[in-house]
């Protein structure tokens, strides 16, 4: 066996596995509420677990909020290979309305994470660089196809869906907002 193996994941239990998705499931809603100050202890009233299951999965609220973290990271991820469209720029405006669910749906657990880390933290850079990967050949397609600007990055663009997210307001008054400014990406016509 070489040095260079990569250690493997322990295989969990069915029954682990469920408590475990039943604890991310319960902290995912319990912290999509920005005013909520939610505890270890309710996190576990809330998935129906025992607090020794819940430590045994998550030992400390770090290891639960980078958990939470990841798993919208993975989402995005994967919508990015499995979006419907019709087109190219159909597909990557799609997953942009995705990536900017993720962002103002995650942004509270990031926060609070950040509480627990700093922005150096390799959870956060880690989780861009997959996401980047991700959304690439989105746009790349979305380009080649010229329906999308050729000179706009994807750092670029994903910045701007952030910055229609950081907008005060709910989903309602946010929604115009950024189909109006990913309207902006298309390529103009005789362009």
């Amino acid at each position: 066996m070489s040095s260079k193996t990569t250690p493997r994941k322990p295989v969990r239990r069915a029954d682990a596995e469920r408590n475990r998705e039943k604890i991310l499931e319960a902290a995912r809603i319990a912290f999509a509420d920005p005013g909520a100050d939610v505890s270890m202890a309710e996190i576990a009233r809330r998935s129906g677990v025992g607090s020794a299951t819940l430590y045994r999965n998550f030992a400390t609220r770090r290891e639960l909020l980078e958990a939470l973290y990841v798993d919208e990271v993975d989402a995005v991820c994967d919508a990015a290979a499995t979006i419907e469209g019709d087109t190219p720029g159909a597909r990557f405006v799609a997953w942009l309305h995705r990536f900017f669910l993720y962002f103002t749906s995650k942004r509270h657990v990031a926060a609070e994470l950040l509480e627990h880390s700093d922005s150096d933290s390799p959870v956060f850079g880690a989780s861009r660089d997959r996401v980047l990967a991700a959304g690439r050949p989105l746009l790349r397609a979305a380009q080649d196809a010229q329906e999308i600007q050729a000179d706009l990055t994807l750092e670029q663009t994903l910045d701007l869906v952030v910055a229609v997210g950081k907008i005060r307001g709910d989903r309602a008054y946010l929604e115009p907002i950024l189909r109006s400014a990913l309207s902006g990406l298309r390529r103009p016509p005789n362009a």
